[in-house]
């Protein structure tokens, strides 16, 4: 059943509104089923979904078409606000795009050609490396930086919230991610690793979006701890248990690596600016920013 999505959940993933979903689902244009009087949607084939609507919708245009915009989806960072003002601030008018889908929808997003980048940190657990096993054929990774992914918890962990077993505790209530953002899987993994059922953590269904909307629901105090980036904790004065330090990376197809607009965004990744401003936020190594990682070919 994990691999069913909700109509929220869905409409969360490919960034529209619910009526939206219900339309497509009504008018038969997007896999579903319904159960028990509920639409519910296989998440491999909503995959597949995208994919050939992204396909259909290239073939209509002009391969030979140079964008005159920049598209990115993918996980969430709040540095990647710097990321875009310096690219719009090259090019005019504002022409820099973004989409939080989360890491695998990024990946999705890229591989079909709906976006011109993927902003991902998904973790393999069984070799330990970010990206590169999950990157389609003849895809390149631009290294963005290293950041903390920790416990965001209230100023002065009044809870005494220590480390991942935690979450079991009655008197904890969880803000989760949403399903196929980076954090989301690592906190799948870590849980299934330490034997904690999901259905004893309470608010292990309540998700959101963004890093930052985990801090407000602590800071609110609509929630006791969320997984977040060590940066949102300090934008918010909020707690911080660090877990890992993690590599987020750009990913890109190499037909488009050369395109002039990819080109611009990776000197800006390399810049000395970029990577000053993205480091005043704290909680970021950018000593590596604009490093190409990886190369795969067929």
């Amino acid at each position: 059943m994990s691999d069913l999505m909700s109509t929220r959940a869905v409409a969360r993933y490919l960034g529209i509104n619910q009526k939206k979903v219900y339309f497509l689902a009504k008018t038969g244009k997007i896999p579903c089923t319904r159960v028990t009087g509920k639409w519910t949607f296989p998440k491999k084939l909503i995959d597949q979904w995208i994919d050939e609507s992204a396909s259909g919708f290239l073939q209509a245009k002009s391969k030979s078409e140079e964008r005159s915009f920049l598209v990115a989806a993918g996980s969430d960072d709040p540095s990647l606000g710097i990321l875009r003002d310096l690219f719009e601030q090259k090019t005019q008018p504002a022409s820099f795009f973004m989409g939080t889908v989360g890491s695998s929808g990024g990946l999705a997003a890229m591989q079909s050609g709906v976006a011109d980048v993927a902003t991902s940190h998904l973790l393999d657990p069984a070799s330990g490396e970010y990206n590169l096993p999950f990157m389609p054929p003849k895809a390149v990774a631009v290294q963005l930086f290293y950041r903390d992914l920790g416990l965001v918890v209230s100023k002065g962990n009044p809870k005494e919230i220590r480390s991942m077993t935690d979450l079991r505790r009655r008197d904890v209530r969880v803000i989760n991610r949403q399903p196929g953002s980076g954090t989301r899987v690592y906190l799948d993994h870590e849980i299934a690793r330490l034997k904690i059922d999901p259905k004893k953590i309470t608010g292990y269904g309540s998700a959101v979006s963004t890093h930052l909307d985990v801090g407000l629901q602590v800071l609110r105090g609509e929630a006791d701890v969320g997984l977040a980036t060590k940066t949102t904790a300090l934008l918010l004065g909020l707690g911080f248990v660090s877990l890992r330090r993690e590599r987020f990376d750009v990913l890109i197809l190499k037909d488009r690596f050369f395109g002039p607009n990819i080109q611009l965004l990776l000197d800006i990744i390399g810049s000395g600016e970029f990577r000053d401003r993205v480091e005043a936020m704290g909680g970021y190594d950018v000593s590596e920013s604009g490093r190409v990682i990886s190369s795969k070919h067929h």
